[in-house]
């Protein structure tokens, strides 16, 4: 039996990283306001973010087509990888997965890397502020990308973490303090770029703080979701400029 597309309602998949326990409550809350537009989850194994061979192939495309193909049981309309890998993989890695997924399943795709570099670039964001919880390494992986594609990172602040389920206890206090110390070298936007933090329970508060936007990664994915699916973003109202703002 098809799904009956005459009926009201808009199906969001969002692919989770195993670990993760802050994407699919806040990505609920964000939608809580929109009727008729739900979010649905599929996971696969994720529990650290490093460079060493093991965590690396924690992203390899099969584990994650695999979900994506069991995900889309739910005959959705939009299915996204809701994860900054390739900030440190090369934004190519999310082009690819993006084909990969439309190819199994038929359903358009999205992730939360490549809607922040849209964002970017359709707001004219050159150089931005990183905030992450990652490692020295990775975090020096991500800015080098950024720059190799025309992005200057003008400050950044990182906790040193690589076990996945610890970024999802980073306090508000933590998150604020990074956000004020990258804020005070006036980048244009900053990104709290990792999809197990809290960093949406903030972002409010420290753009009214700063004047600046905060782009989250949890955010971006839903808002290129909305996008593709003909869903107007402002429609989710209290979570930040973006979804005010950019269209």
């Amino acid at each position: 039996m098809q799904r009956n597309r005459s009926l009201p309602r808009t199906l969001i998949g969002m692919l989770t990283p195993s670990s993760n326990t802050a994407l699919e409550p806040i990505t609920t809350m964000m939608l809580a306001g929109v009727p008729g537009v739900t979010a649905h989850f599929g996971r696969f194994r994720v529990t650290q973010i490093a460079l060493n061979d093991r965590a690396l192939k924690q992203f390899d495309d099969s584990n994650i087509l695999t979900a994506a193909e069991l995900l889309n049981d739910a005959e959705l309309d939009v299915i996204a990888w809701n994860g900054t890998s390739s900030g440190w993989l090369g934004f190519e890695s999310d082009e690819l997965l993006c084909r990969r997924i439309t190819e199994r399943t038929g359903v358009p795709a999205g992730t939360s890397v490549l809607a922040l570099n849209e964002i970017f670039r359709a707001t004219g964001v050159t150089r931005f502020g990183l905030v992450t919880p990652y490692t020295d390494d990775v975090q020096s992986r991500i800015v080098a990308n950024y720059a190799r594609h025309g992005f200057e990172c003008v400050a950044e602040r990182h906790l040193g973490l690589s076990h996945n389920f610890s970024f999802s206890e980073v306090t508000d206090d933590q998150l604020r303090t990074m956000i004020r110390a990258v804020a005070q070298s006036r980048p244009q936007a900053i990104t709290t770029f990792c999809t197990n933090l809290h960093a949406m329970r903030v972002v409010e508060e420290m753009e009214q703080e700063t004047g600046i936007p905060i782009y989250d990664t949890i955010a971006t994915v839903l808002w290129k979701c909305l996008k593709i699916t003909g869903v107007d973003p402002a429609r989710v109202k209290g979570w930040g400029r973006l979804f005010r703002e950019v269209k």
